[in-house]
């Protein structure tokens, strides 16, 4: 996939309308909350949903190919995420870039794709002028496509798949894991036995002709759904969607996937040593049924009522009583054909896995003598819909919602029957589903460990096979993805070259902005919006890591997560139960400069949570059951940490940036050293100290307004004690007078992870939101940036690079950071090195252009969600931004000269004075930097 993934969420306690205008009457009616639809089927099989929304002038056009990894064959796997990266190249009349390259001018959110095992969709928003351009370009991939595929691009395009594929699985804990389960869990002519990105075999394997055959079959309309979700003129949309559509030729018909679901004859125990888990894991694998099955939303229920919170179950006995663990997850997992019932258990450092796996089993006879109560189903189905209304919170997620329908269950409107089904579960379906499916049943086991310690695996398993490829110097095949494909186009009945018109500019909705402060001093900044009956919430108490003994770093943190542990009246069980019984979630953490406790809930129980919040601040329970649970939990995460490339180059990234003695140079959760050294006696000092309404902003968007706000606020205001909290000085750190090399060793690693940067601004500076701009066409833009075009599209060197400012109240980083192939290092670090030289040199009106138009347009869809308009006032509070700083920054974009560029490049950009971080494999990678030219490389870890 290129970025993002979707999970449809499940519909509770509520009546919704859905109305289809062709259709008859609703099955259920409620003047409260409705999503209307209209849908209709083209001549050639294209089946089309519209959805209207004008809260925002924005639209979501989604296409969705009925076509996964469970179409294919044995021995060509991984076609169907191949494709999802070749429709964005190019088509016939959008020519070379494709609809990244128009996604950058027309202001929208990134064209980008997802594929599962049954479906691939192709996603953008954009500002409702550029509807009739995205029809056009949606229309181009799946009519007018194919010819445009050459061997240069095949190839190129199979190297950033390979990327991807060491990125997602090779190079991370774990990665292997799904491999093993699918492989033993469904037998091999099964559509699931091998997964959605492929065998790298098979894809090196796959011909052109294979290419045009899979897209021959499966991309035609009649296979295909498109959702147009936002604010659009229904009756114009349908005249474009029959002209651009209309013509494309219906395909073979398409056979249904019949229902294939598996049953184990005998349980299967595998292990695999893992060369990048510090942790040993234990996942068991049941078979269960397909999406939609009755049976599907009481494994549901079940998984969520054994695993989550403090009364599950499993987490009872796993994380309280036997301490072998801080989380365990149990979900079910439903596919077209077949589904699983997925149990995971991270276990802490040395643990061995059989006992995990003994431990389970006496959560699940606990389980049996209690059952499930009508309390705690109840209180699972409100947080389910909290879930919904947040799915419902963009016109995107409208427009997945109904395709999902529309696709597996033949109907956009089937979303009355989930609902049905939903509330239909009982305590007694609960129970019969852990028998049928669950109890003494055959599963698959599989325990991950880390190298050399199978010792830990579950008794009696046997070594799992895993397939790995070896990264050899040189060995890649060589191509120019750039030469043109020759061929005759394919005919029309219009000149489809021709990009359609703007429609009319639409007028950008900057929310209206409230702000008080009350007598405690705390700070109110609010926006008003009442599309979902949803309220969200961010307290932001500043401070953090900065107010922290460096010998201590972690504190912060550590008393941010004990504070929903239970409050003075309300034991941690009593505190999670009240919270999920209002269909309420409640997030305390910390940063590198504040403590934050967010929530989201429903507007009629918003009065009720902020009551909460006001037990959790101000009546703490310094828990210390909870404390010791507590640092073992943060001190399992940080081994793990240790194993993980990408989170290896972020430390050391910070510590070089900052130097060893900066605050900032730390991670927040703190080394396992100071984490050890905490006392709940320092939480107490750091609570008595810093915690103060005097340095407290209070976020609120949504639907409630701002008399309501205050009035919530009240009881906080008033027994808050407010008092003076002094910062220490921060000090900024040095830029580098010449680039140096640093080299951290991971003994075969697959991938190079490169973090490239300096210390640059801060977010209050007045250079900030034009180095942005600076930034947008480098590395800020996606696939519109230099970046992403020269080392992914241009060489197939990595799966995703890109390049960035940040920073805060203090001088952050500018950071250029991705993942490349091994093998490749030295000419990746080589080649950004001369892009950042040239930047400014060649920046042209053609880049500025570009840029304009995407950074003006795209104001459009800033502020459409709800945690987008949080992000909003977050900026406002922390930097002092004036309300309108949106309309602010488009004059200065409007204003932007090609010149001005160029300066701020030279001043900003100098690749001979910057931090080079590379996380590899040192063996073979580590010499070839010293042609780079900036002196022998530094190695960080030595052994």
């Amino acid at each position: 996939m290129k970025t993002f993934k979707f999970f449809l969420l499940n519909i509770l306690f509520f009546t919704v309308i859905i109305s289809c205008k062709d259709n008859k009457e609703p099955i259920a009616q409620n003047n409260n909350f409705k999503v209307e639809f209209e849908k209709f089927t083209l001549d050639n099989g294209l089946q089309v949903i519209f959805h209207v929304d004008k809260s925002d002038p924005v639209v979501a056009v989604a296409l969705t190919s009925h076509v996964g990894s469970a179409r294919e064959i044995e021995g060509r796997t991984g076609f169907a995420h191949l494709f999802e990266h070749l429709l964005f190249l190019e088509s016939e009349n959008l020519g070379k870039g494709g609809l990244d390259k128009m996604s950058a001018r027309i202001g929208g959110s990134g064209a980008n794709g997802s594929t599962s095992r049954d479906r691939t969709n192709y996603f953008q928003t954009v500002p409702k002028d550029a509807l009739e351009k995205m029809i056009w370009a949606e229309a181009d991939k799946l009519g007018f496509f194919i010819n445009t595929v050459t061997e240069p691009v095949l190839a190129k395009e199979k190297q950033v798949v390979k990327n991807e594929k060491r990125q997602s699985y090779d190079n991370r804990p774990y990665g292997h894991n799904s491999y093993v389960i699918g492989k033993n869990l469904y037998p091999k002519d099964h559509p699931y036995n091998w997964q959605v990105i492929g065998s790298l075999e098979d894809l090196q394997n796959a011909t052109l002709k294979d290419v045009k055959e899979f897209y021959n079959r499966w991309y035609v309309p009649n296979n295909v759904t498109l959702t147009i979700a936002g604010d659009f003129d229904p009756g114009q949309a349908k005249e474009w969607v029959e002209k651009y559509f209309g013509e494309i030729k219906r395909g073979k018909d398409i056979p249904e996937m019949e229902k294939k679901p598996v049953t184990l004859t005998e349980t299967k125990k595998r292990y695999y040593e893992d060369n990048f888990a510090r942790l040993p894991q234990l996942t068991l694998t049941w078979p269960t049924v397909y999406e939609y099955h009755p049976d599907a939303y009481a494994l549901e229920v079940l998984g969520n009522y054994l695993t989550q919170g403090k009364k599950a179950p499993l987490y009872k006995t796993l994380v309280e009583q036997q301490k072998l663990t801080d989380e365990v997850e149990l979900y079910q997992r439903s596919s077209e054909i077949a589904g699983e019932y997925i149990l995971q258990v991270t276990a802490f450092e040395n643990t061995d896995l059989t006992k995990v796996y003994n431990t389970i089993n006496e959560g699940f006879v606990n389980f049996e003598k209690k059952g499930i109560s009508q309390k705690d189903l109840d209180r699972i189905k409100a947080g389910q819909e909290t879930n919904f209304y947040n799915s419902l919170s963009s016109v995107l997620g409208k427009g997945f919602q109904l395709a999902q329908y529309e696709i597996f269950a033949g109907d956009p409107g089937f979303i009355n029957q989930d609902i049905k089904n939903i509330l239909e579960v009982t305590t007694s379906d609960v129970m019969r589903v852990y028998n049928t499916y669950v109890k003494g049943k055959h599963y698959v086991a599989t325990s991950f460990v880390p190298k050399g310690m199978a010792n830990l695996a579950l008794e009696g398993s046997t070594m799992a096979e895993v397939a790995e490829e070896k990264i050899i110097e040189g060995a890649e095949e060589s191509f120019d993805a750039s030469i043109a494909a020759d061929y005759e186009k394919t005919p029309s009945s219009f000149d489809r070259s021709k990009e359609p018109p703007y429609g009319a500019s639409p007028d950008v909705k900057v929310p209206n902005v409230w702000k008080e402060t009350l007598s405690s001093g705390l700070k109110l900044y609010g926006i008003e919006n009442s599309e979902v009956p949803l309220v969200q919430f961010l307290m932001q108490i500043k401070g953090g890591m900065l107010l922290e003994d460096a010998n201590k770093i972690g504190v912060s943190n550590v008393l941010a997560q004990l504070l929903t542990k239970g409050t003075k009246n309300k034991s941690p069980e009593e505190l999670e139960n009240a919270i999920e019984s209002l269909g309420a979630s409640v997030n305390t953490y910390a940063t590198d400069q504040s403590i934050i406790i967010s929530g989201n809930t429903l507007t009629k129980n918003y009065a009720e949570t902020v009551n909460l919040i006001q037990e959790i601040l101000l009546e703490p329970r310094w828990d210390e059951k909870e404390f010791d649970l507590l640092k073992q939990s943060i001190l399992s995460q940080i081994e793990q940490e240790k194993a993980n490339p990408n989170n290896i180059a972020s430390n050391e990234f910070a510590k070089l940036i900052y130097g060893q003695d900066h605050i900032l140079s730390h991670n927040n959760i703190g080394t396992k050293e100071s984490v050890e050294r905490i006392t709940m006696e320092d939480l107490k000092v750091y609570y008595n100290l810093n915690i103060s309404p005097s340095v407290t902003n209070f976020h609120v968007v949504g639907d409630v307004q701002a008399t309501a706000v205050k009035k919530s606020l009240e009881g906080i205001n008033d027994t808050w004690e407010s008092k003076e909290i002094k910062f220490p000085m921060v000090a900024a750190p040095q830029v580098p007078g010449k680039s140096k090399v640093y080299f951290y060793d991971v003994p075969g690693a697959k991938q190079s992870v490169i973090n490239i940067g300096y210390p640059a601004l801060a977010a209050t500076d007045k250079d900030f939101y034009p180095a942005e701009v600076l930034n947008y066409r480098l590395g800020g833009g996606g696939f519109a940036s230099q970046l992403t075009q020269q080392l992914r599209e241009g060489k197939g060197y990595t799966y995703g690079i890109r390049s960035s400012f940040n920073g805060s109240n203090f001088k952050g980083p500018f950071t250029i950071s991705s993942g490349v192939r091994s093998n490749v290092t030295f000419e990746s670090v080589d080649l950004i090195k001369e892009i950042l030289n040239n930047y400014g040199k060649n920046f042209n009106d053609e880049d500025m252009e570009v840029t304009k138009s995407y950074l003006i347009k795209s104001n459009a869809r800033a502020f459409e969600t709800l945690r987008s308009k949080l992000g909003m006032l977050s900026d406002i509070s922390n930097y002092n931004y004036p309300i309108d700083y949106a309309k602010l920054n488009e004059k200065i974009v409007k204003d932007f000269t090609v010149e001005e560029i160029k300066n701020m490049a030279s001043s900003y950009l100098d690749p001979n004075k910057m931090i080079y971080l590379i996380v590899g494999d040192a063996k073979t990678q580590l010499k070839k930097l010293e042609q780079l030219g900036f002196g022998a490389p530094v190695l960080l870890n030595k052994q």
